[in-house]
């Protein structure tokens, strides 16, 4: 697969992989629908794992989607997410701080936000926004961006040590896709609620981003809490990898169902 693992203490350099890559699968029609049939299998298995995963009640799962703007991260919620009962299921996006939120630490919002046990939760955007756009507008100072590097690790070596899981996802698009998808929201109708005109804004800063996220993802993938870096020109390919790195997540906690209550004997239980 196009999919890289970013190694402990090694620095990933985004110019490298490929925003356009589909792995082993070819970008025709025909590649397409296989990746879309294999999605499919991956998304009915998700279901049945999540609710072994509620029904467990000791593990929890967390996602963490980020990218530029326009690089599916509402997508890859609404597709791979689709057969996940949304009882057991937590979404939340990180905007601007409020003045509570700015009055505490930063991670003091996030954790509140970390999904309990039994569930499985998605970050749209995250506690790595403090060291992206702040660091990237000037926000915050190099030594602060450095010591929340390793406050944010720590978080999630604590969150790893209590039963939480992480997978955390770099949505990769290209500057050329991002162009396509915005100019999209102003052509389609059904879209144009999506605009944003300080997206433009920060499109002229790209190249300070793509820094900014090779920083974080070196000094942040850590053995239990990886960053994978996802094409996602293609978003059916970019649905499969998260799909099945989910997928392969959940079957490493080796879920089991959990056994019937005790003192009940099923066998000559009726229901009158």
């Amino acid at each position: 697969m196009s999919i890289v693992r970013v190694m402990p203490g090694r620095r990933p350099k985004l110019h490298q992989v490929d925003p356009d890559g589909t792995g082993e699968y070819k970008k025709t029609e025909q590649g397409k629908d296989k990746a879309k049939a294999r999605t499919a299998e991956l998304i009915a298995k998700l279901g049945g794992l999540q609710e072994r995963l509620y029904a467990n009640g000791d593990r929890a799962l967390l996602i963490v989607l980020q990218g530029m703007d326009t690089s599916g991260k509402d997508g890859t919620i609404k597709h791979v997410m689709a057969g996940v009962n949304p009882q057991g299921c937590r979404v939340v996006s990180f905007k601007a701080p409020t003045t509570l939120e700015r009055a505490h630490d930063f991670l003091w919002r996030v954790h509140q936000e970390v999904p309990p046990k039994g569930y499985l939760g998605i970050f749209n955007r995250s506690h790595y926004e403090d060291v992206l756009i702040t660091r990237v507008h000037g926000w915050i100072s190099e030594k602060n961006v450095r010591r929340r590097f390793e406050q944010i690790a720590e978080f999630e070596q604590l969150l790893c040590e209590s039963g939480t899981t992480i997978l955390k996802f770099f949505l990769h698009i290209s500057k050329d896709e991002q162009k396509e998808r915005l100019e999209e929201r102003i052509r389609d109708p059904e879209k144009r609620w999506k605009w944003n005109s300080g997206d433009l804004e920060e499109r002229k800063l790209w190249n300070d981003y793509m820094r900014a996220f090779e920083d974080v993802m070196a000094a942040t993938s850590t053995e239990r809490a990886p960053w994978y870096i996802v094409p996602a020109n293609r978003k059916w390919y970019r649905n499969l990898v998260v799909a099945e790195q989910t997928v392969d997540a959940l079957e490493e906690m080796k879920l089991k169902t959990p056994p019937a209550p005790a003192g009940v004997d099923f066998r000559t239980l009726k229901i009158v």
